[in-house]
């Protein structure tokens, strides 16, 4: 499930780098990426995701959920997620 999960959005996000959606996504990725925040995200923002969309934030959530945001697959859609939203 985690890299079907990982590899949707991260698609998404290089698909369209400066789209609503893609900025929503990487988002909600870079919050859940530093634990020491408190993965803090406003759940208000789910509403601005597209309903597709927020089938895929609920996934990232329970990827972190279930401990799993620091695998290798993890760190290597978040460089990917990065490099595109950057440039």
């Amino acid at each position: 499930m985690s890299g079907n999960i990982l590899e949707q959005v991260t698609s998404i996000i290089e698909a369209d780098p400066r789209s609503g959606q893609a900025l929503l996504l990487f988002a909600l990725v870079s919050t859940l990426n530093v634990e020491k925040t408190g993965h803090m995200y406003m759940l208000g923002k789910l509403k601005e995701f597209s309903p597709e969309n927020r089938q895929l934030a609920y996934g990232l959530m329970e990827l972190m959920a279930s401990k799993r945001i620091h695998d290798t697959a993890w760190q290597q859609a978040v460089m990917r997620m990065e490099q595109a939203v950057r440039g």
